[in-house]
């Protein structure tokens, strides 16, 4: 028998965490932090230590709660990827359980440095597992990591084996065919599953409505080049902004400011926590083309250079949604004694994430950014989501006999259920609308 628990990330995009119990062996795959609510609660875009109770009453981390019965057959805990809505939780949420954690090198290097960086303990065992490799968890359960894209490196889809058949959990993913950065998605792998019975696709359903095949990271990287190279900035200040994670962007970012024969300065702490991962596991090498300052002080003291020399510098920070304690906002407030000035260019490499505290947060900043008179450039950005059509093509390679929406709110789960039933699929016998904290035997 099967049962799956959709812990976290059923009604919202956030808090991501689902676990399934094969008889008497239980397996939880992510356990991330619902940002908005976290920066709420510890006025802090970066993790910090915090007590998981009260984490979990603020609605900022799963209520693992929902899986009390299950404590003692849990095996392991089995993240994604290392974006903070799938592993930012486990700092705070491991020792409820006292199981080895297993997920990919660059989410190990990140998970590592974080639990480093904020003196917090977990007593578990972190693992690392390569992309495309399998793992006897136990006589019963095998689990296979698969190789995709995402906005991070290092991002899989899990499948575990079971007698029962194969659970596949996509839990971010797009299908990008030009990726800037690793390999194309695993598709041979997931047509083979295809041939074999998979049980149950629990699937991402962020941008299930939006009829389209998401655009690869390819075409943001053109979206740059056409900002940062083809466009007149001499004598200006240039600011670029995007995800910390985002190591591929990262990597287009730093080829352009050579192109533009700018000395190329990261700063912020998230930043620097990305960058070392990316170091430590081979993937991306920025120490020799980049300097990197991660404290105040030390960005105060490298701002009062690039202020002398305006032109010289490609300044890339933290602070692409406008959080208050970011990079980016404190240059604006003054905190770091930075001046900004007519003409100067502000390069937002990503999109909004649609919530009020980051709505709010960057209009405040952009409003602040005007008042001098700055360019601002917005929405230079593809997504690392699988839009509608790309979620057909996954449903179409693997043929689920079950498919679970996930990761996302009631209308982002409702476009993915729309989608199987548009291809054969029934509502209720075998596409399953769950909430968070229900069970579903298969």
């Amino acid at each position: 028998m099967v049962e799956i628990c959709t812990i976290g990330g059923y009604n919202e995009v956030g808090k991501n965490s689902t676990a399934i119990k094969i008889n008497d062996e239980a397996y939880v795959l992510d356990l991330g932090i619902h940002l908005e609510n976290y920066i709420k609660y510890t006025e802090d875009e970066d993790l910090v230590a915090a007590n998981p109770e009260e984490l979990m009453q603020a609605g900022a981390v799963p209520d693992v709660s929902a899986i009390d019965t299950w404590k003692s057959k849990v095996k392991m805990i089995l993240p994604t990827h290392a974006h903070l809505d799938h592993v930012g939780a486990v700092p705070y949420l491991a020792n409820n359980f006292k199981v080895p954690i297993m997920c990919t090198p660059f989410t190990s290097e990140v998970l590592k440095g974080i639990l480093t960086e904020d003196k917090i303990k977990v007593n578990s065992k972190i693992r690392s597992m390569s992309a495309n490799s399998f793992f006897q968890a136990s006589s019963n359960v095998k689990i296979e990591f698969i190789h995709m894209t995402h906005s991070t490196p290092h991002t899989v889809m899990i499948a575990l084996h079971t007698k029962e058949g194969i659970i596949l959990y996509a839990n971010d993913f797009k299908f990008d065919l030009f990726p800037t950065l690793g390999k194309k998605p695993n598709f041979k792998r997931l047509e083979e599953l295809g041939k074999q019975k998979v049980l149950a696709l629990i699937c991402d359903s962020t941008y299930a409505a939006d009829a389209r095949k998401m655009p690869s990271e390819s075409v943001a990287k053109q979206m740059l080049k056409e900002v940062m190279v083809d466009i007149e900035s001499r004598n200006k200040h240039v600011v670029v902004t995007t995800f910390s994670s985002h190591i591929a962007r990262l990597n287009s970012i730093v080829e352009f400011g050579r192109k533009m024969n700018r000395k190329i300065v990261f700063m912020g702490r998230s930043m620097a926590k990305y960058v070392r991962a990316a170091e430590a596991t081979g993937i991306a090498k920025f120490t020799n083309r980049v300097d990197v300052f991660k404290f105040s002080g030390q960005i105060k003291r490298i701002l009062k250079k690039i202020a002398k020399d305006r032109g010289k510098y490609l300044m890339v920070v933290t602070g692409h949604q406008g959080e208050p304690k970011s990079t980016l906002a404190k240059m604006m407030n003054g905190e770091l004694k930075f001046k900004f000035f007519p003409e100067d260019h502000i390069i937002f490499s990503c999109r909004t994430i649609p919530t009020p505290t980051n709505i709010a947060n960057r209009q405040k900043l952009e409003s602040d950014l005007r008042s001098f008179n700055v360019r601002i450039f917005k929405d230079i950005h593809q997504s690392g989501h699988a839009a509608r059509e790309d979620l057909r093509d996954l449903i179409n390679l693997v043929k689920p006999k079950h498919i679970i929406p996930a990761h996302g709110t009631a209308e982002m789960t409702n476009a993915l259920a729309d989608l199987a039933v548009d291809m054969g699929y029934k509502l209720g016998e075998n596409v399953h609308i769950m909430g968070n904290g229900e069970r579903l035997k298969i």
